[in-house]
């Protein structure tokens, strides 16, 4: 922390380090004193990772990415995205704004077992606002009764963009999601206790994924013709 001369107590220099990171990863200058190896000249990607306006501003007014941690703070979806593209400023890379966007997508084969494996997330989640950390917990017939009025109301704000069902609701529901964000890329987030059941979803996520990009070839294909 002290050698990236990092203060914890704000965030304030954050634009001059990224400036700084910015230049490590560029062409070297003539007598430049301080090389990243093997950075240096690579021209990195990089993209600005937020979950409040700050990084959206800042990310805009340099014309770089931006990504946006909806996953864990869904309501500051929209609000940071629009302070994104309305900062935006085309730049040597980008010149139109390239969003990213998180969102918790827990797939299934049924609707009904993708709800009892969300069930994990909600104690995970409940836990977290309790501050009880702990490992995840396998899934339970029931939620009802394990959170007070104010927990529940949090963890229906945590959860408000997860995405549960099976392979036809999950496309739907992806389907507005882009819509209503216009997001370029989805950062997808899934944590079911069993790792058999993780790999599913996913794996149902990346079959929707592969025929929505079928479905938009073809469409391209018969507009052309």
């Amino acid at each position: 922390m002290r050698a990236l001369r990092r203060d914890l107590r704000n965030g304030d220099n954050f634009p001059e380090l990224l400036q700084e990171l910015r230049e490590l990863f560029a062409t070297p200058k003539p007598n430049q004193a301080v090389r990243a190896l093997p950075g240096a000249g690579l021209n990195i990607p990089i993209w600005l990772l937020g979950s409040s306006g700050f990084s959206a501003q800042l990310a805009g007014h340099l014309g770089l990415p931006f990504a946006f941690a909806g996953h864990f703070m869904p309501e500051n979806t929209l609000p940071a995205l629009d302070i994104y593209r309305r900062s935006f400023q085309p730049s040597e890379v980008l010149d139109r704004p390239y969003t990213m966007v998180g969102v918790p997508v827990l797939a299934a084969d049924t609707d009904a077992e993708a709800q009892h494996l969300s069930t994990t997330e909600y104690i995970n989640v409940l836990r977290l606002i309790r501050n009880q950390l702990a490992p995840l917990s396998p899934p339970v017939d029931t939620v009802e009764g394990l959170a007070n009025p104010f927990e529940q109301a949090a963890i229906e704000s945590k959860r408000a963009a997860a995405i549960l069902g099976s392979r036809e609701t999950v496309r739907r529901k992806l389907d507005a999601f882009l819509d209503e964000t216009q997001a370029d890329e989805l950062i997808i987030t899934s944590n079911p206790y069993e790792h058999a059941a993780r790999l599913r979803s996913y794996e149902i996520v990346a079959e929707v994924a592969r025929q929505a990009a079928r479905e938009t070839e073809q469409n391209q294909l018969t507009a052309v013709k």
